[in-house]
């Protein structure tokens, strides 16, 4: 069970972005993401995002940093990757 981090490279808002996932189910991801104040709206599919600023904060609570690929790979594996929904 390990809650990921990637580095914070996706722009959006003004502002950089990492995503928070967790490899083990969504109960820990969400647990987690109580913990260091991040709020729900923040939960997109399958992760949370995270603004840069927080990022120092999330992996001194335990969040491992991986790439993106790596997070993405992750999820995959673990069965819990939800993509986005396509057409209308």
């Amino acid at each position: 069970m390990t809650v990921l981090i990637d580095p914070p490279n996706t722009a959006g808002h003004g502002r950089l972005w990492s995503h928070l996932a967790s490899d083990a189910s969504y109960d820990e991801l969400h647990a987690f993401a109580r913990t260091v104040g991040i709020p729900e709206r923040g939960f997109d599919r399958d992760h949370y995002d995270v603004p840069a600023e927080w990022y120092d904060q999330v992996v001194a609570a335990g969040a491992l940093p991986v790439s993106s690929r790596e997070l993405v790979r992750r999820l995959l594996v673990a069965g819990l990757r939800r993509r986005k929904q396509t057409g209308g």
